[in-house]
């Protein structure tokens, strides 16, 4: 994050944003920050919370519980410099106060009650495989857009009325302008450059491993049979149980795919099937890091009598 983007909230006095960061699609990458207020924090619920992505990666973290930005992971940390860390905290902490300002400020423009209200702001960069290019700066309210800034057109584009006033006024301020042109336009590329080069290593793709194991079922006539793929990275993959090499995609269970805590991913997959029963049960997964599917064959050895 650029010191100028906190100038670019102080300047704008109302502030807002959408939804979630976009992750990078195969062969390309993203480099994001999703800053979180909220107007009734609660012990689970941080007054205000700042995070940075590459990718799919936490790289940075800051809330107004522990009030100090800190890098996430060695990779991170070697990409900034030893001032990094308390510049951003500094900065951080006015965003904090920022936003619990604006959120009063959104509660009268919205003629909003005192019931709890979230205020967001969200920026990044995207890097394509083919070398192009694209930025974002959106903000919102409550999880609806309020005003963004186009890249194509340079204008701030309003959503709801209530954010016209603000876009007629920003269109017209030279200097927010060039503040977010700067950022999305020249900035935001040398950063993700720079996390690039440090965060080779955590972006490799990592195969997945597997572990195929029974248990009973709820069902006391019935066995469970678990696949679990873990530390594979990036997060897509698919996985199927099959029955004498055909998928059974209708008869099986999928947990979703969730972070291991050190930057892979899992997921499990389960099928209910007779013990006794005498068919071949394959876990066959699909991976990018993989030439071919991995399968993981049930151990008939598992058979219960």
């Amino acid at each position: 994050m650029a010191p100028e983007l906190v100038v670019l909230l102080l300047v704008m006095g109302v502030v807002a944003i959408p939804g979630a960061g976009a992750g990078a699609r195969a062969g390309s990458h993203s480099y994001w920050y999703f800053y979180t207020g909220v107007s009734d924090p609660s012990l689970d619920v941080p007054a205000f919370t700042a995070v940075g992505y590459m990718d799919d990666q936490k790289i940075l973290h800051y809330d107004s519980e522990t009030r100090r930005q800190e890098p996430c992971g060695n990779w991170a940390q070697g990409a900034v410099g030893p001032d990094f860390c308390d510049n951003e905290t500094r900065s951080l902490q006015g965003w904090q106060q920022e936003f619990g300002v604006n959120l009063g400020t959104l509660r009268q423009c919205y003629n909003q009650t005192d019931e709890s209200h979230t205020l967001q702001f969200m920026y990044g960069f995207e890097l394509h495989e083919d070398g192009s290019t694209g930025g974002y700066m959106q903000f919102g309210s409550d999880g609806e857009d309020f005003i963004s800034y186009d890249l194509g057109t340079r204008t701030w584009i309003a959503v709801p009325a209530q954010a016209q006033i603000t876009q007629r006024r920003w269109n017209e301020d030279k200097i927010l302008f060039q503040i977010a042109r700067a950022y999305l336009e020249e900035s935001c590329i040398k950063w993700l450059q720079k996390y690039l080069q440090h965060g080779k290593a955590a972006l490799l793709s990592k195969p997945p491993k597997t572990q195929v194991s029974d248990r009973p079922s709820s069902q006391d006539v019935l066995t469970t049979l678990s696949c679990r793929v873990h530390c594979f990275y990036p997060k897509e993959v698919a996985v199927v149980w099959l029955k004498n090499g055909e998928a059974q995609p209708q008869e099986m269970s999928h947990s979703g795919v969730i972070p291991s805590g050190d930057g892979t991913y899992q997921t499990w997959a389960t099928i209910n099937i007779n013990p006794s029963s005498n068919h071949d049960y394959t876990c066959s997964m699909e991976h990018v890091s993989l030439g071919e599917h991995l399968q993981a064959a049930r151990d008939k050895s598992m058979m219960r009598e």
